[in-house]
C-alpha cells in the first residue's frame, strides 16, 4: 500500500480534519491496518535525567526559570541511578527508555555522562531515546555513535502559532536540530502539544509540518495539555473552556497524524491521565500505537502501569515487541 507521501497540503489536511467522524476514524483505521499490527500497543517509559533550572520560556513547561510552579532545579542524575531506572521500565515491559534533561542545550562536559547512560540502556535491550534541548552536529554524532535510537524534538505547535508558545528560540532552530540528527543517522521522534489555546488551523499546520518534512518523524508524540499553575499558559488557561482540549478533537488530531505519516508510530502521550478510557480506545481506532507508561512523565503524573495493563488487557492489546515499520523499511 503506497500511501506515504510528503506533499500534503495544508488544505487536503484541512479536509481530513472536516470529515465526518466516522468516515475519518474509518480511513485512519485502514492505513493503520496496512502498515501496523492493529492490536500491539508500544509501551515506553519517561525519566527526566536534569530536572528544572531551563532558560527556555516555553510557556507550558513547568521546568524554565520564567515559571513560578515551584520546581527546584537539579543536577544531571547519575549513571547508575539511570540504569537503575531503566532496568525497572524493562522489567515493566516497556520497549523504548527515554531520557530528558531540562536543557538549552547539553553542554560539552555533560556529554560523556549523556553517552554511558546511553551506552548503558542500550546494553540492557531496551530501544533509547534522549530529549537534551538543541544540538550542534558533532554532538549529534556522538549520541549516534553511543548508539542512540531516537531523539526527541518536538516542534509543539505550528509555525504560525510558534512565537505565542515560545520566544527564547525559533521555529528554525528545532529544524536545524532534526536536520543534525538526521544527518547523524538517528531516528527522529517529534509532535507537539495539542489544546494551548490553539485553533483548528493550527492543529493543521502543526501535523502539515511533520507531514512535510523529507521523511516523516518514526515517532510522532501527541500531547494533550497539562496546565500546570505557574506557567503562563497554566495561569492563561485555568478556569476556562479553553484549558482541555475537546476529546473528538483530539482523536481528529491523531487520526489525521496516522492518515499522513503512515508508517510513523503515533504516541499518545502527555495528558491521558485525564482522559477516560473510552477517548484512550478511540486514539486507538484512530492509530495510536504508542504510550508512555508509568506513573510520571518528566514532572507531570501519569497513568501508571497497572491502569495502563487493565486498559490495555480491556481492550485485547498487547504490548509490542518488534521493530517498528519505518524502521524496518530503512534496513
Amino acid at each position: 500500500m503506497n500511501d506515504v507521501r510528503n506533499d500534503w497540503t495544508r488544505e487536503q489536511i484541512a479536509d481530513l480534519f472536516d470529515l465526518p467522524f466516522t468516515d475519518l476514524m474509518f480511513r485512519a483505521q485502514a492505513i493503520h491496518r496496512a502498515h501496523h499490527a492493529p492490536d500491539e500497543v508500544q509501551l515506553c517509559t519517561l525519566l527526566s535525567i536534569k530536572t528544572g533550572g531551563c532558560p527556555e520560556d516555553c510557556g507550558y513547561c513547568s521546568q524554565s526559570v520564567s515559571a513560578d510552579s515551584g520546581l527546584k532545579a537539579e543536577k544531571l542524575m547519575d549513571v547508575d541511578a539511570v540504569l537503575a531506572s531503566a532496568a525497572e521500565a524493562k522489567a515493566a515491559g516497556s520497549q523504548r527508555f527515554c531520557m530528558g534533561a531540562a536543557w538549552r542545550n547539553p553542554k560539552d562536559r555533560d556529554m560523556d555522562k549523556v553517552v554511558a547512560m546511553v551506552e548503558g540502556v542500550k546494553a540492557m535491550g531496551l530501544e533509547t531515546c534522549m530529549t537534551l534541548g538543541m544540538l550542534e552536529a558533532p554532538q549529534a554524532r556522538a549520541l549516534a555513535e553511543a548508539g542512540l535510537d531516537y531523539y526527541n524534538h518536538n516542534i509543539d505547535t505550528s509555525p504560525e502559532n510558534y512565537g505565542n508558545v515560545i520566544t527564547t528560540r525559533t521555529f528554525a532552530d528545532r529544524l536545524e536540530t532534526l536536520g543534525y540528527v538526521r544527518d547523524a543517522g538517528i531516528s527522529v521522534c517529534c509532535g507537539g502539544i495539542v489544546g494551548m489555546g490553539e485553533t483548528r488551523s493550527d492543529r493543521v499546520g502543526f501535523v502539515h509540518a511533520l507531514a512535510t518534512l523529507p521523511r516523516h518523524p518514526e515517532s510522532v508524540p501527541v500531547n494533550a495539555l497539562v496546565p500546570v499553575k505557574g506557567t503562563p499558559l497554566g495561569d492563561m488557561l485555568a478556569g476556562t473552556p479553553m484549558a482541555k482540549i475537546d476529546d473528538i478533537e483530539f482523536v481528529r488530531t491523531v487520526a489525521v497524524a496516522r492518515i499522513t505519516m503512515p508508517l510513523s508510530m503515533v504516541r499518545l502521550s502527555a495528558g491521558r491521565e485525564s482522559m477516560s478510557e473510552a477517548t484512550q480506545a478511540l486514539c486507538f481506532m484512530a492509530g495510536a500505537n504508542s504510550i508512555f507508561t508509568g506513573d510520571k512523565l518528566l514532572t507531570t503524573g501519569n497513568a501508571g502501569d497497572s491502569a495502563d495493563a487493565a486498559l490495555l488487557a480491556k481492550l485485547g492489546v498487547r504490548p509490542m515487541t518488534g521493530a517498528e515499520p519505518m524502521r524496518v523499511a530503512a534496513e
